[in-house]
C-alpha cells in the first residue's frame, strides 16, 4: 500500500513537469492570438483577444492560470465559473475553492471545449489501442510459451527470427506498407479498406453505427511490436521458469506437461510480460498518432495531428495532457497487477 501511495505522489510530480514542459513548449513562446485572428487581425480584436486567453499577463502568471485551469483543485471568481463553464464542487462567495473537472481550455479553431473533443476522440483511441494490445497479448504469450517448449527447434528459430523483425520496423512505416497492401493492392480480395474509423454515419438518418471491418488493419499495425516485444519476453521468461527446481518436482509428481507449463510455469512467469504489457498498453493509448492519422482512424492521435496543422495549440496541449495522465493510471494498474500475480510484491 505505501509503494502504491508513493508512486501516486511521484506520479503527481511528473504530471506537474509535464504541465510546465507543455505550457513552455506550445504558451511560452509565439503570440497565441495572431493565431486566432490571423494576419489581417486589427489591433483591438488583438487586444480583446489577449485579455481573454491572459496574454497580457506576465509569464509566470499565465503559467499559473494555466495550471490553475488543468488542476482539478482550484480558485476562480463566480464569473469566470459561468464564462469557462466549469463542473465541480465550489465553495465560497465571490471567490470560490472548488474540486473541478480540469479545464483545457477552447480550441482555436471550433471554439468548442478541448475537454470535450478529446472524450469524443477517446473511445476510438481506446478500442483501437484494447484491439492492438489484446492481438499482441494473446499471440505473443503464446508464441513465446511455444518456442520456449521447443526450444532450438524451427519453430523457435521462426519465432525469433520474425520477434526480431516486428521490433525493428516503425509502426509508421508498417503502417503504410500494410494500408497499400491490403487496404489497395488487395482490396478486392480482403475487403478492408485503406482508411475508414470505427462508425459510419448514415447518409438518410445521421445516425452512427459500428464498421469493426476498420478496425483490423490499424489495431494489427499497431499490435506488431508490442507482440514481438511479449514473444521474446515469454519466451526468455519461461526458459528461466523451466529451468527451476519446482518444475522438475511436479513432473516427478506426475502432473501432464499441459499442467506443469501453464498452471505452473506460466504464471510464475507473467512479472516481465505483465510489465511489458502494461507500459505498451500506455504507449500504445499514447502513441497512435501516426497509426491513426494514415488509417483515418477516429481517436485522439488523429486529432492531434490534424491540430499541429492548424496550430491549434490548445488542443494539442490538452492531448499530452490527457496522454500523460493515461500513462500514469497504468502504470499504477500495473503495480497493483503485480501484487495480484505474485504475492511478494504485496509487502
Amino acid at each position: 500500500m505505501n509503494s502504491i501511495l508513493k508512486k501516486i505522489f511521484y506520479s503527481l510530480l511528473v504530471l506537474l513537469g509535464v504541465v510546465m514542459l507543455v505550457f513552455v513548449m506550445f504558451q511560452g513562446f509565439g503570440d497565441p492570438a495572431r493565431l486566432i485572428v490571423g494576419q489581417t487581425g486589427d489591433k483591438k480584436t488583438m487586444d480583446n483577444i489577449r485579455k481573454d486567453l491572459y496574454l497580457d499577463q506576465p509569464k509566470w502568471t499565465q503559467f499559473f492560470l494555466y495550471l490553475n485551469d488543468v488542476s482539478p483543485v482550484c480558485i476562480y471568481s463566480k464569473a469566470d465559473i459561468a464564462k469557462k463553464e466549469l463542473k465541480g464542487l465550489f465553495i465560497g462567495a465571490d471567490i470560490k475553492i472548488g474540486l473541478k473537472i480540469p479545464y483545457l481550455r477552447k480550441s482555436y479553431q471550433t471554439k468548442k471545449n478541448v475537454g470535450t473533443l478529446l472524450m469524443e476522440a477517446l473511445p476510438g483511441t481506446l478500442l483501437l489501442s484494447f484491439a492492438a494490445m489484446l492481438f499482441a497479448t494473446v499471440m505473443g504469450i503464446l508464441m513465446g510459451v511455444l518456442a520456449a517448449v521447443k526450444k532450438d527447434t524451427w519453430l523457435d528459430t521462426s519465432t525469433l527470427v520474425a520477434s526480431i523483425a516486428g521490433i525493428s520496423a516503425p509502426s509508421f512505416f508498417m503502417a503504410i506498407i500494410i494500408a497499400f497492401l491490403f487496404g489497395v493492392v488487395l482490396h478486392p480480395f480482403t475487403g478492408l479498406n485503406l482508411t475508414g474509423s470505427w462508425f459510419e454515419v448514415d447518409e438518410v438518418t445521421g445516425e452512427k453505427y459500428l464498421t469493426l471491418k476498420n478496425l483490423i488493419l490499424p489495431a494489427f499495425t499497431l499490435g506488431i511490436r508490442p507482440l514481438a516485444i511479449i514473444t521474446q519476453l515469454t519466451r526468455s521468461s519461461m526458459l528461466d521458469v523451466l529451468s527451476q527446481d519446482y518444475i522438475r518436482t511436479a513432473y516427478a509428481k506426475g502432473l501432464s506437461r499441459r499442467a506443469v507449463i501453464f498452471k505452473h510455469a506460466l504464471r510464475n512467469a507473467l512479472n516481465p510480460v505483465i510489465t511489458a504489457i502494461t507500459g505498451w498498453f500506455a504507449e500504445l493509448l499514447a502513441g497512435a498518432f501516426f497509426v491513426e492519422y494514415i488509417f483515418g482512424w477516429q481517436g485522439i492521435g488523429k486529432i492531434t495531428v490534424d491540430a499541429l496543422e492548424k496550430l491549434d495549440y490548445p488542443v494539442v496541449m490538452g492531448s499530452v495532457l490527457v496522454s500523460a495522465c493515461i500513462f500514469i493510471l497504468i502504470n499504477i494498474l500495473a503495480d497493483v497487477l503485480y501484487a495480484a500475480v505474485d504475492p511478494r510484491m504485496r509487502n
